[in-house]
């Protein structure tokens, strides 16, 4: 059996096409009319229980923050692990708690403050540690790759097509920060200029990514491998 629309071979148990979602049709079945819907409804209970949840764990990693600073300064009269601790706290709670707070989590607010609470930590390494790679080498390369993801993620989320040119231009992207990855590393760390090792992780990703970028623009190979591996709109 085949779907009627995009002609993908259908098995016997499916309803609707996994495909183009057209739903099956049938000249020696008889068609059952389907069932009432009633409309969703959403209880009170269920939102105060997840922010209730929220409120817990923001408070338990508020906890564990002040404990470490009380440990480490009765220790040690300074803050010599602590600090640690807390940035990692800080980077969890910005990438991964806070965007929970929201009904909708918009890619173009939350992946920033994401790669922003990352980049603090890194600068608090830096000054804790008496470093000089913060301006010359973390900052860039965080920032860099904060903008690409952002990016992806930003264009995925509103657009309902063309997905394939995003991750293949999203792959490409990423083969040029690595070797502006390189680049910085050996600008900050004075590493051997015969170490090269940038070109093949960018040529690789650089396949991957025109590879994607031909399939999104040659129609008949998409629709063929939307219709082997049951792919929706890409």
């Amino acid at each position: 059996m085949f779907c009627i629309k995009c002609g993908v071979e259908l098995t016997d148990g499916q309803n609707i096409c996994p495909v183009c979602g057209t739903r099956v049709y049938h000249p020696d079945v008889p068609v059952k009319e389907a069932l009432p819907t009633y409309p969703k409804k959403d209880f009170e209970s269920e939102e105060f229980n997840r922010k209730g949840v929220l409120f817990v764990v923001t408070i338990l990693m508020m906890l564990i923050t002040g404990l470490a600073l009380a440990f480490d300064i009765t220790i040690n009269d300074a803050i010599v692990w602590s600090g640690y601790v807390t940035g990692s706290l800080f980077v969890l709670y910005f990438c991964i708690i806070f965007p929970l707070w929201f009904r909708r989590t918009t890619p173009a607010v939350f992946v920033p403050v994401g790669f922003a609470s990352i980049i603090l930590f890194l600068f608090y390494i830096n000054l804790h540690t008496s470093g000089n790679w913060f301006l010359s080498f973390a900052f860039p390369v965080a920032g860099i790759f904060g903008l690409i993801i952002t990016a992806m993620a930003t264009l995925c989320h509103y657009l309902r097509r063309g997905w394939l040119y995003i991750i293949g231009g999203g792959l490409l992207a990423l083969g040029g920060w690595i070797l502006l990855l390189e680049f910085f590393l050996h600008l900050t760390f004075s590493l051997p200029s015969h170490v090269i090792w940038s070109p093949f992780p960018c040529a690789t990703l650089a396949v991957f990514g025109m590879m994607l970028i031909i399939i999104a623009i040659v129609k008949p190979l998409k629709e063929s491998l939307k219709r082997v591996f049951y792919v929706g709109k890409m």
